[in-house]
């Protein structure tokens, strides 16, 4: 137990005593560290002052600096506000010294003006005075001229007025007279017209081309040979004829419609040829018209020659005889132009016979005369122009040339042989039953009512028939509706009645035709 409580009071000396060492340790300690802050701490404040003296001195240069700078900017500005002072002052200088410019310009043109209204006023006082002493000097002079003249001014008017009325009534009657000349002369040559007009009308016979041919058909099935299978073979032959066939009710015939007369004929010949070879079909239709168009050109060419042998014309260009030939197909106011060619040849060897001139020459030039009937469609200028600029491309002499020119008075005769040729052709054309103006009027009328037809747009082609008193147009049906077509047929009226008014009655009918087609396989 003793030694159990010796143990524990020695650990508890051991213990007070290592207590009592580390206290000592920690005073000496506390003490070295108090010692060494007061150190640091003066190292410090030495620093610190000597970073304050430093910071001091860089703010004084600094400060000395910017105030320098900011002195240099200030100084700047104001040479520059003093220099924009100048030139401002010198700008208002200059404008005070133009503005006084201008007032000393506008004070002087005030005093130009000034004179000028004051010499403008002079001058109206002086021209006053100058219409008082005109007047006056004016009714003086009428003073003098009435004491004169023993007559008043109102007595000098009536009579100037007289005399002029006196001169009106005679230059009146001059012309009166000159009128009824002019009146007689022309009633004159119409009576004479009216009454050649009135001769052919009873003329019991006469030749006039028609400008559509009947065609009689063996059968109706050769209608449908014709058509061809939608109407290709129809159209082909339409094509290469130049023509319109119309094949409608009319049983074994097809109508040939055509204003060209050489054209129908070709048509004509060409199908009556494939009827008699019974194959019809567009190549075959292309061989047949070439050849008989060659054959229609032999046998005008061979027509030509015929006449020219029978007048006894020689040497004559073959294109001339040709032409000549081709006036078969021709008319003019329902007279055939070879016909009358050949009258007018005839009738100018009689009259040259009798007058003593050349027969063959005067022939010649009567059976040249109308040559550009045959041609005219086709080049510009009077039938009489070109028919001369014609033969005189063949060689034909100048007074054939200018007897051709001046038949129909396109130019006026100066030589015998024109002045036969004139007559000549006046004594075949005014004969009773020559012409027909009629048949012109009537081919115009209806060329007229076509071109009328195919004015508007959606129209494929217009036909006239019935002498032009049924009017069909063909419309594409693509372009145009049922119900356009009505309107259409009216505006086609209406054009009618505006541009040709004389013509009567007519009927317009708008086909619209809508084809579908399919091939069974």
């Amino acid at each position: 137990m003793e030694i159990v409580i010796t143990a524990i009071i020695a650990l508890i000396l051991g213990g007070a005593v290592v207590f009592i060492i580390k206290k000592i340790q920690d005073e000496n300690s506390k003490k070295s560290a108090r010692v060494e802050a007061e150190r640091i701490v003066n190292k410090a404040k030495s620093e610190a002052a000597k970073i304050k003296k430093d910071s001091e001195t860089k703010a004084k240069d600094f400060e000395s600096r910017a105030r320098k700078n900011v002195e240099a900017d200030i100084h700047k500005q104001k040479s520059t506000v003093k220099n924009k002072e100048a030139q401002l002052e010198r700008r208002l200088k200059e404008i005070d010294d133009q503005f006084k410019q201008k007032m000393e310009e506008n004070d002087r043109y005030l005093n130009t003006l000034k004179d000028r209204e004051e010499k403008i006023a002079i001058s109206e006082n002086r021209i006053k005075d100058l219409e008082k002493k005109g007047e006056a000097h004016i009714d003086q002079l009428k003073n003098k001229l009435e004491s004169v003249a023993a007559m008043t001014q109102e007595e000098a008017r009536r009579q100037l007025l007289s005399a002029l009325e006196d001169e009106a009534k005679q230059e009146a009657a001059k012309k009166i007279a000159q009128i009824e000349d002019e009146a007689n002369k022309e009633s004159e040559k119409k009576a004479k017209r009216i009454l050649a007009t009135a001769l052919s009308r009873f003329a019991s016979e006469y030749t006039s081309e028609r400008t559509v041919s009947v065609l009689a058909l063996p059968s109706d099935e050769m209608k449908g040979k014709i058509i061809g299978r939608e109407g290709r073979n129809i159209r082909t032959l339409e094509a290469h004829c130049g023509v319109d066939l119309i094949v409608d009710d009319t049983p074994e015939a097809v109508v040939i419609s055509g204003f060209d007369p050489v054209r129908r004929e070709l048509a004509r010949r060409t199908i009556e040829k494939l009827m008699e070879d019974g194959r019809v079909h567009p190549a075959r239709i292309e061989e047949v018209v070439e050849k008989q168009r060659n054959e229609l050109m032999k046998s005008i060419k061979e027509e030509g020659e015929r006449h020219v042998i029978e007048l006894g014309i020689p040497n004559m260009h073959p294109e001339l005889v040709k032409i000549i030939g081709g006036l078969k197909y021709r008319s003019y106011q329902g007279q055939n132009a070879l016909n009358q060619a050949l009258e007018v040849a005839n009738i100018a060897g009689l009259l040259a016979g009798e007058l003593g001139v050349n027969v063959k020459i005067a022939r010649r030039a009567g059976l040249l005369h109308n040559i550009g009937k045959a041609i005219d469609h086709t080049v510009e200028g009077s039938y009489a122009t070109v028919g001369a600029e014609m033969a005189k491309k063949y060689n034909e002499s100048e007074d054939v040339c200018h007897a051709i020119r001046a038949h129909d008075e396109e130019e006026k005769p100066h030589s015998i042989l024109a002045w036969i040729v004139h007559a000549a052709y006046i004594l075949s054309s005014s004969r009773p039953g020559a012409r027909r103006p009629q048949m012109d009027s009537f081919v115009h009328r209806l060329e007229d009512l076509e071109s009328i037809g195919n004015s508007f747009d959606g129209v494929l082609k217009t036909l006239a028939l019935q002498a032009g008193k049924d009017v069909r147009v063909l419309v594409e049906s693509s372009k145009v509706t049922d119900d356009q077509a009505v309107m259409l047929s009216r505006d086609i009226a209406r054009k009618i009645e505006r541009e040709m008014p004389q013509v009567g009655a007519i009927k317009i009918t708008v086909v619209r035709e809508t084809r579908s087609v399919e091939h069974a396989r």
